[in-house]
């Protein structure tokens, strides 16, 4: 575990959603903040003007995780601001909504760009910031994951694929850069974020999120601070845990497998 206060972290992904949410909720922990955005630079500057407002030292750096200079880039701007990284949240994540049984709905190119940003960014990104970590004696990780990875369900079958994969090298990961790393995922249910009713329309969202509250034996849908909530709890606490998958699905795992998938 690390100190938060005065520590170091750097959120990717964090212009909206749980990275934003995570990014503001170390800022009033007293964290710097690496504040990073892909395309949305808007928002991104706006997450970043919230988290000056807690009173906290931010860095705002455009890097797409998927290319691996940038996420050394994204590390080195950390160093020679502040000269330590303390934590590293892997929240950036992107998809392609395509029913499973559509098997010509998805490419070889879809697979490659998606896995490259949620599995192969996050991989770069630990190896950009573990020998400073390893330097300094400790580090903290936390991969932001998600239930399609556990449970096979989600928006595609190229997005399950690199969440399982995620979730495999976060376990071989963490026994290989122990004791001085530690590295977990937290695996999410739906958010409620914005990002599903975008993607496939408010009435197809508003039935998913009423089915998940009627069938998960918590009836509750995940919003971005409840991720935050558990990812700070995973860099500042959690002693002598790594290696380990957290789902936050309000109880869907005790259905025998999750919610089936929908077309």
């Amino acid at each position: 575990m690390i100190n938060l206060d005065g520590g170091v972290v750097i959120v990717t992904g964090s212009a909206s959603g749980s990275g934003a949410a995570t990014a503001r909720m170390l800022a009033e922990r007293g964290s710097r903040v690496v504040v990073n955005y892909s395309r949305s630079a808007e928002k991104a500057e706006s997450v970043a003007q919230a988290c000056e407002a807690s009173g906290a030292e931010v860095i705002l750096q455009q890097a797409d995780v998927s290319k691996d200079e940038d996420c050394r880039t994204l590390a080195q701007v950390a160093i020679d601001r502040w000269g330590h990284i303390d934590g590293l949240v892997n929240n950036a994540g992107t998809t392609q909504f395509c029913p499973h049984h559509d098997l010509e709905g998805l490419s070889a190119l879809d697979f490659q760009e998606i896995y490259a940003v949620n599995t192969i960014g996050a991989f770069q990104m630990i190896r950009a910031v573990a020998p400073h970590m390893e330097a300094a004696g400790k580090g903290a990780v936390v991969n932001v994951s998600s239930v399609a990875g556990v449970y096979s369900i989600g928006s595609s079958l190229a997005y399950i694929g690199s969440k399982g994969a995620l979730n495999a090298i976060t376990i071989a990961m963490a026994r290989a850069l122990g004791p001085a790393i530690k590295i977990n995922a937290v695996c999410p249910g739906y958010i409620e974020s914005g990002w599903h009713r975008k993607a496939i329309g408010e009435e197809a969202t508003d039935r998913m999120v009423a089915h998940i509250k009627a069938s998960t034996p918590l009836q509750a849908v995940n919003t971005p601070e409840d991720i935050a909530s558990t990812v700070v709890w995973l860099l500042e606490g959690a002693p002598n845990i790594t290696g380990e998958l957290f789902t936050i699905d309000a109880g869907m795992g005790l259905l025998r497998g999750g919610i089936p998938a929908r077309g």
